[in-house]
C-alpha cells in the first residue's frame, strides 16, 4: 500500500511538473493578448462578430439557400417546422445583422448593445422566426454584466426574462413552456454569472495590483524615512563630538595664548592633544558604523558608547578648559539602560559645551542628574560669568545644540527648557522612563 501511494504521489508530481511550463506559456500568451487588446480593442470586437457569424449565422443562411432549390420542407420534425416561420434569405440576413453587428460596441457601450440586440430579438420572435444568431443576446447580457454599470443589471434581467418568455410562448406548440423557460433562463443565468465572475476576478486582481503598488510606495517611503532618521542620528553624534571637543580645544588654545607662564601654555597644549585624540577616537567609532554598511565587516570593533560613568571624565575635560563644574547625582542612576545613559551623556555634553562657549572660562556650572521613579531630570545652571572682551567668542553663533537636545529628549517622551536664570543660564531636561507600549 505504501509503495502504491508513493507511485501515485510520484505520478501526480510528474503531471504537475509537466503542467508548469504549459501554464506559464498560457499565462504569457494571455498577457500578450491583453496587451494587444489594450492597443487595438477593435480587433477583438471584430473577431467576436466574425466568430458568431461563422458559427451561428452562416449555417442558417446556407440552409435557407438550400431550401429555395429543394422541396421546401427542410429538415427536422414536422411540429418544429410548423412552429416557426420560414424567412427569405434577405430577411434572415437583415435580422442576423441586427443581432450580431451591435456586438461591435459591446464593451464601449454594453447597455446600448444589449438594448439593440434585444429589440431585434423581440422583432424576430414576433415574426415567429428562429435563428441560431439569437446567441448574440446571451453574449450581450454577458458583456453588460462584465463591462456595464451594475445598476443597469436589474432592468436588463427583467427585459431578458420578458424576451425569453416570448420565445417560450412561441415554441409552446413544440415544447412545453416550462421546459423552454427552464432551458432559456438557465442559459441566461449562466451568461450573467460568467460575466459577474470575471468582473469580480478582475476587480480582485486590480485591488491586489493597487495594494502591491501602495506597499511598494510605503516600502520606499519607509526606506527614505529610515535613511533620514539615520542621517539625523549621525548628524547629532557628529555635532556632539565635534562641537564639544572643538569648543574645549578653542578654549584651551585661547587660554594658552593669554597665559603668561610658558608652563601654562605647555599644559594647555597637552590638554589640546588629549582632547583631539578623544575626538578622533569618537569620530572613528561613528564612521566605523557607517563603513559597516558596505559589508566589509559584519561586526565592527568599536569602543562602547559613553554612559553616565563617563560624565566624570567629561566634567574633568571641561574643568581643564577653565569652566568650574559641580556634579551631583540622586537616585538609582546605575540602573538606567544604555540607551538612556547615552542620551543623558550627550545632553550633558551639549549643555556644558554651550556653557563653555557662552559663559566662558572662569564661570561656574552646577550639573545635577536626578532619577525619581519613572522620571529623570537633568539640570545645568551656570553663573553667567562673562568671557573676556578681547577673547574670540562664539556668543552670537547659532547652532543646533538645543534642537539636538530636544530630539534626543523626544525619544523618551521628554522635553527641554532653556532660558536665563538670574545672571546665568539654566537648561532643564526631563525624560520619561516609563516602559513604552502600555507596559507596567
Amino acid at each position: 500500500m505504501g509503495a502504491h501511494h508513493g507511485r501515485v504521489s510520484s505520478t501526480t508530481t510528474d503531471d504537475l511538473s509537466g503542467m508548469g511550463p504549459l501554464v506559464a506559456r498560457l499565462g504569457r500568451a494571455g498577457q500578450r493578448l491583453r496587451h494587444a487588446d489594450r492597443a487595438r480593442p477593435w480587433v477583438l470586437d471584430t473577431a467576436v462578430v466574425v466568430l458568431v457569424f461563422v458559427l451561428f449565422c452562416l449555417p442558417d443562411l446556407l440552409h435557407a439557400v438550400g431550401a429555395i432549390g429543394g422541396d421546401g420542407d427542410g429538415d427536422g420534425p414536422r411540429r418544429f417546422r410548423l412552429a416557426f416561420t420560414r424567412l427569405p434569405a434577405v430577411g434572415m440576413l437583415a435580422l442576423q445583422a441586427g443581432l450580431v453587428l451591435p456586438l461591435l460596441w459591446r464593451r464601449r457601450a454594453p447597455a446600448v448593445a444589449f438594448g439593440a440586440v434585444t429589440a431585434v430579438f423581440v422583432v424576430q420572435w414576433s415574426l415567429g422566426a428562429a435563428l441560431r444568431a439569437d446567441v448574440a443576446l446571451f453574449v450581450a447580457l454577458y458583456s453588460l454584466a462584465l463591462h456595464g454599470p451594475l445598476r443597469q443589471l436589474p432592468w436588463a434581467c427583467a427585459v431578458m426574462a420578458g424576451a425569453l418568455g416570448l420565445v417560450a410562448a412561441r415554441v409552446s406548440a413544440a415544447v412545453s413552456v416550462w421546459d423552454a423557460l427552464f432551458f432559456l433562463l438557465s442559459t441566461a443565468t449562466a451568461a450573467l454569472a460568467l460575466g459577474l465572475m470575471i468582473r469580480i476576478r478582475r476587480a480582485q486582481l486590480a485591488g491586489l495590483r493597487d495594494r502591491a503598488a501602495r506597499l511598494e510606495i510605503e516600502r520606499d517611503q519607509r526606506g527614505r524615512l529610515a535613511v533620514a532618521a539615520e542621517r539625523a542620528r549621525v548628524a547629532r553624534e557628529m555635532h556632539d563630538i565635534v562641537g564639544h571637543n572643538l569648543s574645549v580645544i578653542i578654549t584651551l588654545a585661547d587660554a594658552g595664548a593669554y597665559a603668561g607662564a610658558p608652563e601654562r601654555g605647555k599644559e594647555a597644549l597637552y590638554l589640546i592633544g588629549d582632547t583631539g585624540r578623544q575626538a578622533l577616537s569618537e569620530l572613528r567609532r561613528v564612521l566605523g558604523v557607517l563603513r559597516a554598511a558596505d559589508g566589509s565587516r559584519s561586526e565592527p570593533e568599536l569602543s562602547p558608547q559613553p554612559g553616565l560613568t563617563d560624565v566624570d571624565a567629561l566634567c574633568e575635560g571641561v574643568r581643564a578648559a577653565g569652566l568650574e563644574v559641580v556634579y551631583r547625582t540622586a537616585g538609582d542612576v546605575d540602573a538606567l539602560d544604555s540607551g538612556v545613559q547615552l542620551t543623558v551623556y550627550r545632553i550633558v555634553q551639549e549643555a556644558l559645551t554651550n556653557t563653555l562657549k557662552h559663559a566662558g572660562a572662569g564661570a561656574r556650572a552646577n550639573l545635577a542628574i536626578v532619577v525619581e521613579d519613572t522620571r529623570l531630570t537633568i539640570t545645568v545652571r551656570d553663573s553667567g560669568s562673562p568671557a573676556p572682551a578681547d577673547r574670540p567668542g562664539t556668543a552670537n553663533e547659532e547652532g543646533h545644540g538645543l534642537v539636538g537636545m530636544r530630539e534626543r529628549a523626544a525619544l523618551y517622551g521628554g522635553h527641554v527648557s532653556a532660558g536665563p536664570a538670574g545672571p546665568g543660564w539654566t537648561v532643564r531636561v526631563t525624560l520619561d522612563l516609563a516602559p513604552r507600549g502600555g507596559a507596567r
